[in-house]
C-alpha cells in the first residue's frame, strides 16, 4: 500500500499531497483538503526502526511454550486479512491505530454501509497489535507493575512478596456474539464446588479474556440490552463483579471497546454510544477503478491467502514498527494550554453533554502527533481528529441535514481561526 491512510475524515476533496518515500521512512498521508473555503494540509512521516522478533502467546491461562510451538500455533491461526492491504476507509483506520497507540481513548464506532470492511479491518489488526507484560498462568492478563490492572490472586501474590513469572504476550482481541448468554460474557460460578469443597471455583468470561486488550462486538446496535448493560458497567468502573447465591467475584475488565453497525438496522443507547472514544463514518467506495482493485486484491487473498500475506509482510513489519515507536513517544507528547481552552471552548458551544469529549479530543491529538513522530501537538491534529471526537456527542436534531461532523469542523475553525 503506497500510502496507508489517504483522505481524513474532515477532507472533503481528493488528495494533492504527495509523500517522498525512502528505504528508511514509510509515509502516511493525511490530504490536502478544503472546508468551508479554507485549506488544511497534513503530512505524516514515519522513520523505520528495527524490531526484535514478536512472537505471540496463545494464551495467558497455559504454561509457556516454546518459540516452535508459537510458530505452529500461529500458522495453523485462520488466515487474516491484512491492514496495510485494505483499500480506503481511511477515517476507520486512523481511529483504530490511534487507539491501539493510546487504549485510554477509548475505543471507537464504527457507523456506515454493509459490505464495506468495516469487521475485515478491525479483525486485521490482530497483526498490528504489540505485546504487553503479563503474569504467566493468570487469566486475566494482569498487569505485573499496575495493581489496577492485577487480579486479585495476582495481588495477594504480590502483597505476600512472592516473585512472578512475567511473559510477553500480545494484546487480545476479543469477539462478542450477539447471541453470547450473560454468564458467557461475566463469566460462572461453580455453586456445587463451592458449597462442597468451600472454594470458590470461578471460570472466566470474555469480559476476564478481553482484560488489557480489545473487545470487537459486529453489529453492536443489535447486542441485547442485557449485555448493553454489562458492557456500561464495566466500561465505566473497570471491573467486573459476579454475584451469585451469597458469593461474590470480581476481577479488573478494562478494554478497549470497538462496534461495528450498519446505521439502518437501529440506532445505538445514547449511554451506549457515549462510551465510544471516537466514531468512524464508513461510505462505499464510488471510485470504479478503486472498486476494481478491492476485488481483485480480496480474490487474490481468497486464492492463496499465505503467499497474499507474505506479500504485504514488509509493510505490516513497518507499520507495526511505527506503532511501538508511537506507544513509547507518546507520555512525552505535550499540548499547550491555549489549544486545550480552544478544545473545551469547541465543546462547550456545540452543548457537548459531559467531559469526555473534551479528554477524548485531547487524547487523540496527542496519539496522533506520537503517531507523526512528534512531541508537541498542533492545531493541525486537532481539526484531523475532532470530528471523530465530537460527532457522536452532539445532540440529534431530526430537521438537520448536515452532516454532525462537518457542523464539528465548523464550528472548530470559527474558534481556532
Amino acid at each position: 500500500m503506497a500510502s496507508m491512510l489517504g483522505t481524513s475524515s474532515i477532507a472533503l476533496f481528493p488528495s494533492r499531497s504527495r509523500c517522498q518515500s525512502s528505504p528508511s521512512i514509510h509515509c502516511l498521508s493525511l490530504t490536502t483538503g478544503q472546508v468551508f473555503g479554507r485549506k488544511f494540509y497534513g503530512r505524516i512521516g514515519f522513520h523505520g526502526i528495527k524490531g526484535r522478533p514478536q512472537f505471540s502467546v496463545a494464551s495467558v491461562a497455559t504454561e509457556v511454550n516454546s518459540v516452535e510451538q508459537k510458530i505452529a500455533s500461529n500458522e495453523s491461526q485462520r488466515p487474516v486479512y491484512p491492514f496495510s492491504a485494505i483499500v480506503g476507509q481511511d477515517e476507520m483506520k486512523l481511529c483504530l491505530l490511534l487507539n491501539v497507540i493510546d487504549p485510554k481513548i477509548g475505543g471507537v464506532m464504527i457507523m456506515g454501509d454493509r459490505g464495506t470492511g468495516k469487521s475485515t479491518t478491525v479483525r486485521s489488526l490482530v497483526d498490528l497489535l504489540p505485546e504487553i507484560k503479563v503474569v504467566a498462568g493468570d487469566p486475566y492478563n494482569s498487569d505485573p507493575q499496575d495493581p489496577e490492572f492485577m487480579g486479585i490472586e495476582v495481588r495477594d501474590r504480590v502483597l505476600k512478596g512472592e516473585q512472578l513469572e512475567v511473559v510477553y504476550t500480545k494484546i487480545n482481541m476479543v469477539d462478542l456474539p450477539l447471541g453470547a448468554t450473560e454468564d458467557r460474557v461475566c463469566g460462572t460460578i461453580d455453586i456445587e464446588k463451592a458449597l462442597t469443597e468451600g472454594v470458590k471455583a470461578f471460570e472466566p468470561g470474555l469480559l476476564a479474556k478481553a482484560n488489557r486488550g480489545i473487545l470487537y462486538v459486529d453489529e453492536v446496535n443489535l447486542l441485547d440490552d442485557h449485555l448493553v448493560d454489562v458492557l456500561l458497567d464495566s466500561a465505566a468502573s473497570g471491573w467486573n463483579t459476579v454475584e451469585r447465591e451469597g458469593i461474590s467475584i470480581s476481577h479488573p475488565a478494562r478494554f478497549i471497546l470497538i462496534g461495528s453497525g450498519n446505521p439502518e438496522e437501529g440506532e445505538l443507547r445514547p449511554q451506549l454510544l457515549d462510551r465510544f472514544g471516537m466514531h468512524a463514518q464508513v461510505g462505499t467506495v464510488r471510485d470504479a477503478e478503486l472498486r476494481v482493485k478491492i476485488v481483485e486484491e480480496r480474490a487474490r487473498f481468497d486464492k492463496n491467502p499465505k503467499e497474499f500475506r507474505d506479500s504485504y509482510k514488509a509493510e505490516q513489519d513497518k507499520l507495526q514498527q511505527q506503532i511501538a515507536l508511537a506507544r513509547s513517544s507518546l507520555p512525552s507528547v505535550q499540548i499547550d494550554q491555549d489549544l486545550k481552552v480552544k478544545i473545551s471552548k469547541v465543546c462547550a458551544d456545540l452543548n457537548v453533554d459531559g467531559l469526555r469529549g473534551d479528554i477524548v479530543t485531547n487524547r487523540a491529538a496527542k496519539a496522533l502527533a506520537a503517531l507523526k513522530g512528534r512531541d508537541k501537538v498542533s492545531a493541525e491534529d486537532i481539526a484531523t481528529v475532532i470530528p471523530n471526537c465530537l460527532r457522536h456527542r452532539l445532540r440529534k436534531d431530526p430537521l438537520e441535514s448536515i452532516d454532525s461532523g462537518l457542523l464539528v469542523i465548523e464550528k472548530f475553525y470559527e474558534v481556532f481561526s
